[in-house]
């Protein structure tokens, strides 16, 4: 008996896992439909689909296969349902363009979907005109890359995210194109992620929107034309890194909302052309760093309860006001910044000026209690109120000073 044991046991090591097939898809294929490839296919299969129209939404994944596009057939779910829907772990789904899943107001409607799976791969796909573009929910450790999600929204009621994230951790998204969503980039409650070299543009609200989301880094991303860039809300150690926030404009636009957020890394980003460059509000041990703040209307506005932050190694050039403060700013730390307009003297030649700057003028408070005085920007009244405060300060916080003010920009 034993020996037969033994014997069985070594026929079931020799012959090892069975093989997998590759099922396609498409006229004149094995299969003429995408269900009855699935139904065929076993775990680690591969199923290419041909070039042309399915009409088969929702594609659903329930088994651990690859889901490959050939010539980008079109998944259409012509206006009434979602496009694919993965229900199982180690799912590939790549090279499908999917159309037209149709607005609902009572469901979240998604060109794929990702439900309560991990070890999945989304990658060169085209959704077009879908209500949410890809869907993550209670999913992990999964890829979606160079993806173009494009929409045309008509307001943010009948309008979903590009990316949408849902209790998700260790998610890598990079290298996708995001346009025409309320959000492009939506996380809640995700964690230890990734956002990498992703395009964010012409979003109704945010370019990317943070909420309840801990230990996560963005870096090499662009928003630029949105509603807003980017808001960070209620979420700790998150890192930015490298990040371009071009042409967010609007009255209450800006590249950069954070509140409410701990121990962050703000670091070598570019802010150029938008209302705000960064807007904080109770957000506390941020650290700024290597920054540029260009042709902004504001580069940093720092409203109250904000504590323990850095600002360090900056520029501030051509904005129309570089820094804005509400609150003791006392235990904040602003030096080694560079201010386009400093008109101190260096006489010992070593690159820092030898008086302090105040980076907050009075015609910032002025336009902060009155916006429509802003039409006064240039006149020679406002140039003479910011000479007078300079001299005499009455209304400027006294706490807000870079005592060691570069006198060159940095080179990046």
């Amino acid at each position: 008996m034993i020996r037969q044991l033994l014997f069985l046991a070594l026929i079931l090591l020799l012959s090892g896992p069975a093989a997998t097939r590759t099922l396609h898809v498409g006229p004149g294929q094995s299969y003429s439909s995408i269900r009855r490839a699935l139904d065929a296919a076993g775990t680690g299969d591969r199923i290419i689909v041909h070039a042309g129209t399915y009409q088969e939404c929702p594609v659903v994944i329930d088994r651990s296969i690859t889901l490959s596009g050939y010539g980008l057939p079109i998944l259409d779910a012509q206006g009434e349902r979602e496009g694919v829907i993965i229900e199982a772990d180690s799912v590939t789904v790549e090279g499908f363009e999917i159309r037209h899943t149709g607005y609902s107001y009572i469901e979240d409607r998604a060109g794929i979907r990702v439900k309560r799976n991990k070890a999945f791969t989304i990658r060169n796909n085209r959704l077009i005109l879908t209500f949410f573009g890809i869907y993550l929910e209670h999913a992990r450790s999964g890829v979606v890359e160079n993806n173009a999600i494009l929409g045309k929204p008509l307001g943010e009621a009948n309008s979903g995210n590009g990316i949408h994230l849902w209790y998700c951790s260790e998610v890598d998204i990079r290298n996708n194109l995001i346009r025409g969503h309320r959000d492009g980039i939506y996380f809640e409650f995700a964690t230890d992620s990734r956002i990498r070299n992703n395009i964010s543009e012409d979003n109704l609200r945010y370019g990317l929107h943070f909420m309840f989301s801990n230990d996560d880094i963005y870096t090499g991303n662009t928003f630029r034309e949105n509603g807003a860039g980017v808001a960070v809300m209620f979420s700790r150690r998150i890192r930015m890194l490298h990040n371009l926030f071009h042409l967010n404009w609007g009255q209450a636009a800006y590249g950069l909302l954070l509140k409410e957020i701990y121990d962050a890394e703000i670091r070598e980003n570019t802010f150029q052309k938008n209302t705000i460059g960064i807007f904080t509000e109770g957000s506390n041990r941020i650290h700024y760093e290597d920054n540029d703040f260009l042709q902004n209307g504001w580069a940093v506005k720092v409203a109250g309860g904000c504590d323990q932050n850095t600002f360090i190694r900056n520029n501030f050039i051509g904005n129309s006001f570089d820094f804005a403060a509400i609150g003791n700013m006392s235990s904040n730390r602003i030096e080694q910044n560079f201010w386009g307009d400093y008109t101190g003297y260096d006489l010992d030649k070593d690159g820092t000026g030898d008086v302090p700057y105040r980076p907050v003028k009075l015609f910032n408070y002025i336009v902060d209690q009155t916006p429509e005085t802003i039409i006064l920007m240039r006149s020679l009244l406002v140039e003479i109120l910011n000479f007078s405060e300079k001299v005499s300060p009455v209304l400027t916080p006294a706490d807000v000073s870079d005592a060691l003010p570069r006198m060159h920009r940095y080179g990046r």
